[in-house]
């Protein structure tokens, strides 16, 4: 499959049509996909006629926007008019979206071709794609083995050269950890740096839209096109315009300060995994970067916030499915029966779970003895790394602290589940913005590295992961 930038010269150059690429992204699902099940639906029809709406432009010359003619897949949580978005979950199995999330408006104002919409966790709660109502996703790379979540599908179809390029969403980790997986770059924004207009909530505080690519300069493009203020999200921010032209002339990074936290090498992890990212780390500093140790003392504290305030922010969100509105309906002598009925048909058994814990943290003589003193260390949180990074300009850790896991090992048990956002739920506690990049292989599989930045500073985290691809290949490598 070829990336963003080759199809776009492609396009420019007539080598091939819109159309043409649309029908090849279509002919390798179609004899790829089912065993893999990135994706729900296919926007077929839809797909090829846009294809050939801008092929028709192409030839007659018009001016054409910057990703005209480019496939580019969603997530089943971000809305796409006249589609389905379910959210992986049978509670909105039979949802129609009546408008476009503010994403999908942007990338087809852009040009781009919305090919489908990809499996994930139910209500984005998992971290193996194997919660969604639909169907486990699997990983390209070994089809025994998780693709990471609660965006999977998203990272399993850009691995298996399905789509250039998908978007996910970030809670805790769920762009960035399947990226990792599957050997794929996944980027979390700044929070606010992206509008969530259309995007199904789970935590409102901690949700982050971002692109999965092959290489970090389609990231960087893609984020140019979505970024923005939107009246319709009152957390969006305009930041300064990501600049994708002075990105790809970046030829050094002597003198760029890169942070190793302590915190983030720990016992437990995958001794390959380490080994990995610690080369990643000896490379860089090679050709010019300075690297010192630094620590981000309350890191201990992140994953036991992150699962308290992120269930008690989706018990408030998942509210809303009651089966009044917009919801499936289940059947009952009394108001009470419908609403217990669907949620409990509706809803699997990790959002039940998550429901319940965040009731439980936001009730009544309970709040302050956990929800408020969650909100206090994430203030910590967010102070650490602030500190870290006026020292430094980017921090580096690995993304995940295992490679992919078999199907099946840890779904029953959601503390092990859990523990693989680990690396990952601290910049969504604090909103910075995260990249992870392909690193090489451990067991055969995968593994990311991680990059950190200061808020609305993703360009120097473009930066460094795209001077990292240019001196290496591990993104070149395909699973198909």
């Amino acid at each position: 499959m070829f990336t963003i930038e080759e199809a776009k010269q492609k396009l420019a150059g007539k080598e091939i049509s819109s159309e043409e690429l649309v029908n090849d992204c279509i002919s390798k699902i179609e004899s790829g996909d089912g065993e893999i099940h990135a994706f729900l639906e296919v926007f077929k029809k839809d797909a090829i006629a846009a294809a050939r709406t801008i092929d028709k432009q192409r030839v007659a010359g018009e001016e054409l926007p910057e990703l005209a003619g480019i496939p580019v897949a969603l997530k089943d949580n971000m809305l796409v008019q006249g589609h389905v978005a379910s959210g992986g979950s049978q509670i909105l199995e039979h949802h129609v979206a009546s408008y476009d999330a503010t994403v999908t408006r942007k990338l087809k104002n852009a040009g781009a071709i919305i090919l489908g919409r990809l499996n994930m966790d139910d209500a984005a709660m998992g971290s193996s794609t194997e919660t969604s109502h639909y169907g486990q996703t699997r990983n390209p790379w070994n089809l025994s083995k998780v693709p990471g979540g609660s965006s999977g599908g998203p990272a399993a179809a850009v691995a298996a050269g399905f789509v250039p390029a998908s978007f996910g969403s970030d809670t805790g980790g769920s762009i960035r950890q399947p990226a990792a997986l599957c050997g794929v770059v996944g980027l979390k924004p700044t929070y606010g740096r992206v509008s969530r207009h259309g995007l199904i909530a789970l935590s409102s505080s901690l949700d982050v839209i971002g692109p999965m690519t092959q290489t970090v300069a389609d990231a960087a493009t893609l984020l140019r096109v979505v970024e923005g203020a939107d009246p319709k999200d009152s957390t969006s921010q305009n930041p300064s315009e990501t600049s994708v032209a002075e990105l790809l002339k970046l030829t050094d990074i002597r003198g760029l300060k890169i942070g190793i936290p302590k915190e983030y090498f720990i016992s437990g992890m995958d001794p390959e995994v380490e080994a990995r990212v610690r080369e990643v780390i000896t490379l860089l500093e090679s050709h010019g970067a300075s690297v010192e140790e630094i620590t981000l003392p309350h890191t201990p504290y992140a994953l036991e916030t992150y699962y308290i305030i992120q269930p008690a922010e989706a018990s408030s969100n998942l509210a809303r499915y009651d089966g009044m509105r917009y919801s499936m309906r289940a059947t009952g002598e009394r108001l009470e029966d419908v609403y217990l009925k669907t949620r409990g048909e509706g809803f699997g058994r990790e959002v039940k779970r998550r429901i319940m814990l965040g009731t439980f943290v936001l009730s009544a003589g309970y709040a302050d003895a956990y929800y408020k003193k969650a909100l206090a260390i994430r203030q910590l949180l967010r102070q650490d790394v602030d500190a870290a990074l006026s020292r430094v300009d980017v921090i580096l850790t690995p993304t995940s602290p295992s490679v992919a896991w078999p199907l099946g090992e840890k779904f029953n048990d959601p503390i092990a589940m859990y523990l693989a956002d680990i690396f990952t739920v601290t910049a969504n506690l604090t909103g910075h913005p995260a990249l992870s990049v392909p690193c090489g292989f451990a067991h055969d599989l995968p593994v990311g590295v991680q990059f950190i930045g200061r808020h609305f500073d993703e360009d120097t985290l473009f930066r460094v992961g795209h001077f990292y691809q240019s001196i290496t290949d591990w993104h070149k490598n395909s699973p198909l």
